[in-house]
């Protein structure tokens, strides 16, 4: 399975990029899987620089065409995103609204972050944005509530309820990826 890690958080300081790290790495050791992290923060796409409407896939930018690329060169993809204000993070909203076709029939994990409510008002405010677009939603997340109390010196330590999780989420991505015929 080819995979893509999507890092949504672009805030100084965030937390975003060790739970990124923590989920690329399972992915990894999961088995036969090849991860894509593509990190907002440095992955920088201008907000709505596109003339076109993205369903024509007329794009005019270079980074626009790269960003497409990627998206269709993967068979699947977790967002790991950040609830802000109850919903989730302004750079994820504009990464998925610069493309349209590419997200069909993708299946989509969410590892999501926060305070109390593990990032669950994101991940409520983003299925609609996700379903109309095709996306191939899974029921069942990963919600990490008091994220903060999980980062030690830079690095993400899950609980085993985390770890669980996110081998569920990742065996269940790896069933809707078709396998591939090799002759």
């Amino acid at each position: 399975m080819r995979l893509m890690v999507v890092i949504a958080s672009t805030r100084v300081g965030r937390v975003g990029g060790p739970v990124g790290d923590w989920v690329a790495q399972a992915a990894r050791q999961a088995g036969d899987v090849e991860v894509d992290v593509v990190d907002l923060a440095a992955f920088v796409l201008p907000m709505l620089a596109e003339p076109h409407h993205p369903r024509l896939k007329q794009y005019t930018s270079e980074l626009t065409w790269e960003w497409s690329r990627r998206v269709e060169a993967v068979d699947a993809v977790i967002f790991v995103l950040p609830e802000y204000n109850h919903s989730y993070s302004a750079p994820l909203k504009n990464a998925i609204d610069h493309l349209h076709g590419e997200w069909a029939g993708k299946p989509v994990g969410l590892v999501s972050y926060g305070g109390l409510s593990g990032g669950t008002r994101a991940v409520t405010a983003l299925q609609p944005v996700m379903v109309n677009l095709g996306m191939r939603v899974l029921a069942a997340n990963v919600e990490i509530a008091w994220v903060a109390e999980h980062v030690v010196e830079g690095v993400f330590l899950p609980s085993e309820r985390h770890e669980r999780a996110l081998a569920s989420q990742l065996a269940e991505l790896a069933a809707l990826v078709p396998a591939v015929d090799v002759a």
